[in-house]
């Protein structure tokens, strides 16, 4: 990967089996600092913006970044699962969980979605994200995605869209946000599994690469909830 050349995920070519991800957890215990350096570089975008690692600014992401120094690309061409074109604009006021599911996927998503629905409920409702999940996959319907959602617990945890388009709509949308999605390999779509924490003002604040642990997850949102009283 080139230096500043964001999320681009060479990291997810080969992605890790379910039965491996406690030990991948356990390493990551054990690499600390190392893995925390790794997610910052990874979340750098070319662009000088002032991302740093672990509980700066208040917030405990593996990159977090300042209010105004990173606002969220705009989402131009998609509608999400009930048909409606989509703008992020239009959730301006709220936070927003910004993931990259494919609804079909038995591997990564199912347990990066369950892991943030976790995160989601930990939270009083007032203070929970809405989500937004931007397809990988060009198979994925309306249906597919309510099945998903349900499966995964988010459709219960708070409002959500998964976002779908054409292939050159959601490519735009995939370089915009630094997310790598590859050609299927046995019948799963290797892609970027990055959850952004988006704040009310529509800034980007907090960056996770799957696996994370979702009690950093609760903290930050809790962080950047609106209707927090500090």
């Amino acid at each position: 990967m080139e230096a500043g050349a964001g999320i681009r995920s060479d990291v997810s070519r080969e992605r890790p089996r379910p039965a491996h991800i406690a030990a991948v957890l356990a390493v990551a215990v054990l690499l600390g600092v190392a893995a925390a350096a790794a997610a910052h570089f990874i979340f750098a975008k070319t662009a000088p913006a002032p991302a740093t690692v672990s509980s700066r600014f208040g917030l405990d992401g593996q990159a977090t970044w300042a209010a105004g120094a990173r606002p969220a690309p705009p989402i131009a061409g998609l509608h999400d699962q009930t048909g409606q074109v989509f703008s992020l604009a239009s959730l301006r006021g709220r936070t927003i969980a910004m993931t990259f599911f494919d609804s079909h996927c038995t591997q990564e998503c199912p347990l990066e979605g369950r892991a943030l629905a976790a995160a989601e409920r930990a939270l009083p409702a007032a203070e929970r994200p809405v989500l937004v999940a931007v397809s990988v996959n060009l198979a994925d319907t309306p249906a597919s995605d309510a099945a998903a959602a349900r499966a995964w617990g988010l459709s219960e945890a708070a409002g959500w869209h998964w976002l779908m388009g054409t292939p050159a709509a959601l490519r735009r949308v995939w370089n915009e946000y630094h997310i790598y999605v590859g050609k299927p390999v046995g019948g799963d779509i290797p892609h970027t599994e990055a959850l952004y924490l988006v704040d009310a003002r529509g800034d980007e604040r907090s960056g996770y690469l799957y696996p994370f642990a979702g009690r950093f997850v609760t903290h930050d949102l809790r962080a950047l909830a609106p209707t927090r009283k500090d």
